[in-house]
């Protein structure tokens, strides 16, 4: 029981920091060159969509928005981040986090953009890969990137963990 309290423990921390790496580089994108970056409202509207059975959308901006769609969707974005670092603990192993290296970060940074291409983007009604978005390889090229940034949040989050927390 230890162990599952420890990993939780680490996949909480460092998943959390991870994902405020990616953020972060949103932001940079957003202000730096004008890119855009994902409404996580728009998230939390599909998930609000869900218990009705409501799976895959044409057009996500068409659905009608749901109640707390914006914190539901902040909230899952953080939820997710969380449990790809604990994926990340599961096929390394506790002791990464004691020991934290850059290629399995950035290994489970950049598996995880199989998420959007395959399960959110096309719920979104995107398309696979973002293949109905008006500039697909764009789109495609910039999901690797924020997830790489990701794989490196990983790798900084843990980092920072150790420095602040101890192994």
């Amino acid at each position: 029981m230890e162990n599952a309290e420890a990993v939780l423990l680490n996949a909480t921390i460092i998943g959390v920091g991870a994902t405020a790496v990616m953020d972060l580089w949103a932001v940079l994108q957003k202000r730096g060159f004008g890119i855009p970056s994902l409404d996580y409202r728009l998230v939390g509207r599909w998930l609000g969509h869900i218990p009705s059975g409501r799976v895959h959308h044409d057009n996500i901006f068409a659905a009608p928005p749901v109640w707390g769609e914006r914190l539901l969707g902040w909230a899952a974005h953080y939820a997710i981040g969380v449990a790809f670092a604990g994926l990340l603990l599961w096929v390394w192993g506790l002791e990464w986090a004691h020991a934290p290296g850059l290629p399995p970060a950035l290994i489970v940074g950049v598996t995880t953009v199989a998420a959007p291409f395959l399960v959110l983007q096309p719920a979104l009604g995107m398309g696979f890969a973002a293949s109905r978005t008006p500039r697909p390889n764009a789109a495609r090229l910039k999901s690797v990137f924020t997830h790489l940034c990701f794989g490196l949040g990983l790798y900084l989050a843990a980092e920072a963990r150790l420095l602040f927390v101890g192994g």
